[in-house]
């Protein structure tokens, strides 16, 4: 007896994991990296601007291909300013941003290396987000619009790093499943995740990825990367990344979900902390440290909730904690079968 169970708690929890992953919104921003009169780096006559569109532009078709949302920031070679960028990621609600660029060196260095929003741990991290950020110098009005900001200043990149702290450890995690697929799928030379300071990833609300795709300056990486074959390669190499941390992140969403189809005709009370049209991985960090945060989709929005109770008056006692955690607009409602019934 106990075996069945068992064995219809596993289909039930693939069915519902499922479900959750052909249902809900997975959105990735794709930006390619210059564009226009930014012509990023032109190391053995390559242009960055153009394979990083290229890049960019197979990349968004692998994702579509495996039903992921695609949204760019251009797909032609045009300029738009970085602030523009992190705007249009915002405004898709998207789940990831990745930036595709190519790097550059006085040395014959090689290799791909992703990179996420924080202090850079040495001169080199720095000099490569000192080179991304000089993008700013084609905007007009650059020092208003970016307060100062000073790519030549390392001490302008200290502050950079707040408003993505949040996303910090989600950037992470994809960063790595992208620099693992380069170095298993395609053999790459791991140059790891590394942290410097960006200004395209400063502004965006949303796990950021600056993936720097190899070096035009190396003259046998060059050419690969400014070959059909190259960039066909690295996409794909990205796009499988992608797919397996969407898929991990639905598998995170929520296990309570198994334990609701057990026992479908039980009343709940459960304290709604938050609605957004945007959806989170369902960790403690992204709810200031509340666990068992399950989330609910209506329409087009989705409702967290955070404990599970069978009264109400432990439901209030999890209402007070989700208030003194900073969700002060949190409020109990009933919950059955996965839906909520009504307001309390």
């Amino acid at each position: 007896m106990n075996s069945i169970r068992l064995i219809a708690l596993i289909f039930i929890s693939f069915s519902i994991n499922y479900s959750i992953s052909q249902t809900a919104d997975f959105t990735v921003v794709v930006d390619a990296g210059h564009g226009g009169k930014d012509p990023g780096n032109t190391g053995n006559g390559y242009l960055e601007k153009k394979i990083a569109l290229n890049i960019a532009l197979k990349l968004g078709k692998e994702l579509e291909n495996q039903g992921i949302n695609v949204v760019y920031t251009r797909k032609t070679d045009v300029f738009v300013n970085l602030v523009e960028r992190a705007n249009i990621a915002n405004r898709s609600n998207a789940q990831l941003f990745l930036s595709i660029h190519c790097d550059a060196h006085t040395s014959q260095a090689y290799g791909a290396g992703t990179f996420v929003l924080g202090l850079h741990a040495n001169q080199r991290n720095f000099e490569v987000a000192k080179k991304e950020n000089s993008v700013i110098f084609y905007e007009e009005d650059y020092i208003n619009k970016y307060d100062g900001f000073d790519p030549s200043n390392p001490e302008s990149v200290i502050g950079l790093t707040l408003m993505q702290e949040e996303y910090l450890d989600q950037s992470i995690t994809a960063a790595s499943y992208i620099q693992n697929s380069f170095v298993k799928r395609l053999n790459r030379k791991n140059r790891n995740v590394k942290q410097a300071g960006f200004i395209v990833l400063k502004y965006t609300y949303m796990p950021s990825v600056l993936v720097e795709t190899g070096f035009l300056t190396n003259k046998s990486e060059g050419s690969y990367l400014n070959s059909i074959k190259g960039q066909t390669e690295m996409a794909n190499a990205i796009s499988e990344a992608v797919v397996n941390y969407r898929d991990d992140f639905y598998r995170n969403l929520s296990t309570s979900n198994v334990l609701d189809n057990v026992d479908r005709d039980i009343v709940y009370y459960r304290v709604q902390i938050a609605a957004s049209n945007k959806l989170l991985e369902l960790k403690p960090y992204n709810f200031k440290g509340l666990k068992t945060v399950d989330v609910v989709k209506e329409g087009k929005v989705y409702k967290y909730l955070y404990g599970k109770h069978k009264t109400l008056e432990e439901a209030n006692k999890s209402l007070k904690t989700a208030r003194a955690s900073g969700f002060n607009s949190s409020f109990v409602v009933t919950y059955q079968n996965n839906q909520i019934l009504r307001l309390n």
